[in-house]
């Protein structure tokens, strides 16, 4: 989080805020909600994520609170009780993980005037990529395996969580479309699913632009589809949704799983990848890929959870096609929701596409090559 106001957006770190910050009176109304004395009430930071409001709140008695705010189109009641089950699910098992406050009512979740809010008591240890944007790379190799090995664990801890996988939730790291053999014929049926998104497509020729930078793409996923063994994961595994053990890299906690579904291991590893990996925002940069990085994340991994050669394939499959349906539904976010055409044509020409085509390209291969080799070597199983 930082103090400072303005948010990461497609372009990078952006002044302006498509939601408006949160209060101190909004603050305190809701808290008291949830059973907290606000009296005193400050707010220490306000956090830049695009797609909500956060803020770190500090309470007499120097406790901490952070407040979130969604618009419930994105997130309605429903949707946030899914992520706090999973979350609690993984603290079940053991992985330390940002669980939801309660109200007096015994509800984690506060719907009010088109907004629904959660709130959280920060977890111990230090947010050192709060202000790192999502397509940054760790700060050293260090970090990275920390973040390879915390992922494994979580992965673990998914074991048992058999609920069905989300509903037709906009912003989420899906894969019902991508683990279809025919992906156009998948799209054509989910894509009418998704608010908005179909007239935030209807002047756009995206099926014959999927088909062209895509589906080949997808070719290389369908011989393996039947080696996928279903599995929710975190869908936005980043240094900024974990809390680290002070300067030290290990992970002490995971928070926001405002992205997850059920997916599978494999492609949550390449969500992780996708994430950290590549500099998006600087993809003309001689050296886009961060090999060392993915080197110690591949290692960290297949230190506490290796995969079988199926599964290998299966991340270096997934890599080039686990942004598809997230940045379909930005589309979707930015033309009906906000009503931001500039920034809906950056997520369709340059996300969803633009991605796609750069793991056409020479260095994209090189990557899938390069990352082949190092999951065989670093993540197979005895």
């Amino acid at each position: 989080m930082s103090a400072s106001l303005g948010q990461f957006g497609v372009r990078g770190l952006e002044a302006r805020r498509d939601w408006p910050p949160i209060t101190i009176e909004e603050a305190s109304h809701i808290l008291r909600a949830f059973d907290e004395d606000t009296y005193d009430l400050a707010i220490l930071q306000h956090g830049r994520r695009p797609f909500s409001a956060t803020g770190l709140l500090a309470l007499r008695g120097g406790r901490q609170v952070v407040l979130k705010r969604h618009d419930h189109r994105l997130r309605d009641a429903a949707a946030l009780a899914e992520e706090h089950r999973f979350a609690a699910h993984l603290a079940k098992g053991g992985l330390p993980v940002a669980t939801p406050l309660q109200t007096t009512n015994g509800l984690g979740v506060i719907a009010e005037n088109n907004w629904t809010y959660e709130a959280f008591t920060p977890l111990p240890g230090l947010d050192r990529y709060g202000d790192v944007q999502s397509w940054s790379p760790f700060s050293t190799t260090a970090d990275a395996h920390a973040a390879g090995a915390a992922l494994a664990r979580l992965h673990r801890a998914s074991t048992g969580f058999d609920r069905p996988g989300r509903s037709a939730r906009p912003l989420i790291s899906s894969c019902r479309t991508i683990t279809q053999p025919d992906l156009l014929a998948a799209l054509s049926m989910w894509i009418p699913r998704q608010p908005g998104l179909t007239a935030a497509l209807a002047q756009r020729p995206w099926q014959e632009d999927i088909a062209r930078d895509i589906v080949p793409l997808h070719a290389r996923l369908i011989p393996l589809l039947t080696e996928i063994v279903p599995l929710w994961g975190h869908g936005d595994w980043h240094g900024s949704n974990l809390i680290w053990d002070g300067d030290n890299p290990q992970v002490s906690g995971v928070f926001d799983f405002g992205m997850a579904d059920r997916t599978c291991a494999a492609f949550d590893l390449a969500v992780a990848i996708e994430r950290s990996m590549i500099a998006w925002l600087n993809p003309d940069h001689a050296a886009p890929v961060a090999y060392d990085d993915l080197t110690a994340l591949i290692g960290g991994y297949g230190g506490v959870a290796p995969l079988r050669p199926a599964e290998r394939a299966l991340v270096t499959a997934f890599l080039p096609l686990v942004h598809v349906e997230f940045a379909l539904t930005e589309v979707a976010y930015y033309a009906a929701l906000l009503g931001d055409p500039a920034s809906a044509d950056v997520a369709y020409h340059t996300y969803l596409l633009g991605h796609a085509q750069w793991f056409a390209s020479a260095q994209g291969k090189t990557l899938l090559r390069r990352l082949s080799a190092m999951l065989d070597t670093l993540c197979a199983s005895p």
